[in-house]
């Protein structure tokens, strides 16, 4: 767990944290941002009264008195004073905003991990413990999901909104001639990304089992942040370019040109890998001097042969009456070719925006009352450290999250 320790000194009217052993002085201006009494924060959506860009750049802290471990009163240079409940800089410090950290798998992974029923999701707890496996695993499969056509909206509806594209609220999955997507016809499809030439990609996807009467049509699954740790090992300036020179994406129908460009290995704000945009059916190698593209070519292939690799790739049968859920960049989905002869294998699917699940989860972490200790502020990140904020952080410098 996190742990989090607040220093408060009368003597020298100055506010501290250490933060995992490591300390780190809280500047006046940046705690003058956060005050926290009713003048100037809402205490219902936490939104401020004031325009704190207008703050005077060289405030200082003049006065602090210490009123409990945790609770103190501070007056600035500006003339403000208030009262400062320091365990509300919680998650200030808690790199994962409050969700549990996420754990890179293998196909050796124990897969009773990822399951869970439809009836527990009809409970906070439950809906609670759902969210937590697909954030930390980055997939869910739910079970005894009623085999009805929209079923997949109803399950979708409880970690967040659905996402309508081009092919709707939802879209059908089964074997016709001539369809606009080769996910529409029996031909295997490797490990990818769904929709990178969207902007921005659907976060979430769900995928759910009415009928499946052929003896192939496994379902795949593959960790993108294990695979990408042991091609960073492998190969770190093929790994560096992927993290930096766009791809350009295209999807083509009679009724949609979508194109898109971005990097095929994606990461977040603080250069912290999240997962990959990565789809042969769907891209194009970018022009680089010879050099480069060998470089690039030779990453991109390594690429696609961990994510196909057994030591990665779970293969498994999806069955009529479950779901899987995964995370669309992290999580790669796939699908092993079969004959339609033997029978139907129809599947709905349907998107959710990637924010959602997470969002729910820290409210209903939040109405447990589970946020906050009193004295130390223990946080769910056990994986990765607080730091601060690095302005040069680039793609090339991006680290592997955690």
């Amino acid at each position: 767990m996190q742990q989090i320790d607040y220093i408060i000194n009368e003597a020298n009217a100055s506010v501290s944290a250490t933060v995992n052993g490591q300390h780190y002085p809280l500047p006046a201006l940046w705690l003058r941002e956060r005050c926290q009494d009713s003048e100037n924060l809402d205490k219902t959506t936490k939104q401020r009264f004031f325009d704190p860009h207008q703050l005077d750049e060289n405030v200082s802290l003049i006065k602090v008195e210490k009123k409990h471990n945790t609770l103190a009163n501070l007056t600035f240079s500006d003339g403000y004073s208030g009262e400062y409940d320091l365990n509300e800089f919680a998650a200030d410090f808690d790199v994962w905003d409050g969700a549990p950290n996420d754990i890179p798998w293998k196909s050796d992974v124990d897969k009773s991990l990822f399951h869970i029923d439809l009836a527990t999701l009809k409970s906070e707890a439950g809906l609670m413990k759902g969210i937590e496996i697909f954030l930390t695993y980055g997939a869910l499969i739910v079970d005894n999901v009623p085999t009805e056509s929209d079923a997949v909206l109803e399950v979708a509806n409880l970690f967040g909104h659905v996402r309508e594209t081009n092919f709707g609220k939802h879209f059908e999955v089964f074997t016709r001639p001539n369809s606009n997507d080769l996910a529409y016809r029996s031909v295997p499809l490797g490990p990818h990304t769904d929709n990178p030439y969207r902007n921005p990609m659907p976060g979430i996807q769900l995928l759910h089992c009415l009928e499946n009467q052929t003896t192939e049509g496994l379902s795949t699954l593959v960790d993108s942040l294990s695979v990408l740790e042991q091609l960073k090992k492998e190969d770190p300036e093929g790994f560096a370019l992927l993290c930096k020179v766009p791809v350009r994406y295209r999807y083509y129908d009679n009724d949609v040109d979508l194109i898109e460009r971005r990097t095929m290995i994606e990461s977040d704000p603080s250069g912290r890998i999240t997962g990959i945009a990565y789809s042969p059916r769907l891209d194009y190698l970018p022009l680089l001097q010879d050099e480069e593209m060998v470089i690039f070519h030779r990453a991109r292939k390594r690429l696609g042969q961990l994510l196909c690799s057994p030591e990665y790739e779970w293969r498994f049968r999806l069955e009529p009456g479950q779901l899987q859920m995964f995370h669309n960049t992290r999580v790669l989905h796939g699908r092993t070719g079969f004959d339609p002869s033997e029978g139907r294998r129809h599947l709905q699917g349907a998107y959710i925006d990637i924010d959602a699940p997470k969002g729910r989860y820290n409210a209903l972490k939040r109405r447990q009352g589970s946020m906050h200790t009193n004295d130390a502020v223990e946080t769910t990140s056990t994986h990765g450290e607080f730091e601060i904020a690095n302005t040069k952080a680039t793609a090339e410098t991006a680290k592997m999250r955690g």
